[in-house]
């Protein structure tokens, strides 16, 4: 007889089987995004060749010229604009991650039901995707940054602090947008109206073309509200040097830490709740 013996264990350690959950589901999406990588690339350099284009020889030329050469705030028209660009460029980027993909998940082709059903739980699930948008945001302000040093629009040494600007607004506005359309249930025009009725009011009222106080006091309110206000005011202290009190930059960084914050905190309930209790 055989003096081995037997010690009972786990069939499934379930340590083991959640770790690195959040990073096996951003891998996926990667994966999904890679199939598109030659348009992200040819819309990231494409896109701010093209404005940068129309507002440093196009309208900016017109504004420097009818301004005695003076520009905005003492630099050119495309200086001014440039940083306001930048975080523009990566809030509508960064907002595509976190709408189509949610409703495929969820309604199209509802593989969020089938990672569910695995190892993962609704907050790695969320994660993952919100990793992904970070990607989308930081690739889209390294891609518009550069094209921006490229034209003289911004000095090389305002890109990292300008590129940390357009991630950190770009992913506190996905991370709003992913609270709102984790709860659809099917499109019905809901991104053309995000389109037409937020995100371009938020280009125009925004303070993007124009100083803010340039505005009627009661519009400005408005940019206020708005995080790519935020982003282009942090943005041209950064690299025009206009004046910031030290509470208004506490004010801009607590603006896209809550937002952040809110957002996904209302958003992991409802992948909870449509995941494991519908």
């Amino acid at each position: 007889m055989s003096n081995l013996t037997f010690t009972p264990g786990k069939a499934v350690d379930p340590v083991k089987a959640t770790r690195n959950g959040t990073w096996r589901m951003a891998a996926y999406r990667f994966r999904n995004l890679g199939k598109w990588w030659a348009p992200l690339i040819a819309f990231g350099l494409g896109n701010p060749v093209m404005n940068l284009l129309a507002f440093g020889v196009g309208m900016g030329a017109l504004v420097d010229k009818n301004t005695g050469g003076h520009g905005i705030a003492g630099v050119s028209y495309l200086q001014f604009v440039a940083p306001a660009l930048l975080a523009s460029a990566a809030i509508q980027g960064i907002v595509d991650e976190v709408t189509g993909p949610v409703l495929d998940g969820f309604v199209w082709d509802k593989s969020f039901f089938a990672f569910a059903a695995t190892s993962l739980n609704e907050k790695q699930i969320a994660n993952g995707l919100m990793i992904v948008a970070i990607f989308r945001g930081m690739f889209t302000s390294g891609f518009y940054g550069a094209v921006m040093v490229l034209f003289g629009a911004i000095p090389i040494s305002s890109f990292l602090p300008l590129f940390v600007v357009g991630v950190c607004s770009s992913v506190a506005w996905a991370a709003l947008v992913f609270s709102v359309t984790s709860r659809l249930d099917s499109s019905n025009n809901v991104f053309d109206v995000l389109n037409r009725f937020i995100m371009v009011p938020m280009f125009l009222f925004s303070g993007t073309f124009y100083p803010l106080n340039f505005a009627p006091i009661y519009l400005q309110w408005i940019g206020w509200l708005l995080p790519l206000w935020h982003a282009s005011d942090l943005g041209r202290a950064i690299t025009i040097g206009t004046p910031l009190p030290t509470w208004l930059l506490l004010v801009h960084i607590a603006y896209f830490a809550i937002m952040f914050v809110v957002g996904m905190g209302l958003t992991y309930p409802v992948f909870k709740k449509r995941l494991y209790q519908s």
